[in-house]
């Protein structure tokens, strides 16, 4: 039988971890959908002829820098993500899926 404490301790075991799935699902689907909408905004405006290829050119090789110290920082973070329990992989999935 277990005590209450016990019990309190097993469901935050599984809770916590769902949680977080669930709430890094729903930003993944919203940054996912956001770049869509800046990819599309991109062809219409080369497509309109505002910007030009080498502006896109240009920016992509800035942003890549920045992109080099963002991954640098995910994988420091990424150690805290309980990314092993089938929870937090159940609420991912559920926060891509439904989101």
């Amino acid at each position: 039988m277990l005590t209450t404490t016990q019990l309190e301790a097993e469901i935050g075991a599984v809770a916590i971890p769902f949680i977080i799935g669930l709430l890094i699902g729903l930003l993944i689907r919203k940054i996912i959908s956001v770049g869509v909408i800046l990819l599309a905004l991109v062809v219409l405006l080369l497509a309109l002829g505002y910007i030009r290829p080498e502006q896109i050119s240009a920016f992509l090789q800035m942003a890549g820098e920045y992109a080099q110290q963002a991954t640098t920082r995910a994988h420091e973070i990424s150690g805290f993500i309980p990314y092993s329990s089938l929870s937090f992989v159940i609420g991912f999935v559920i926060g891509i899926v439904k989101g």
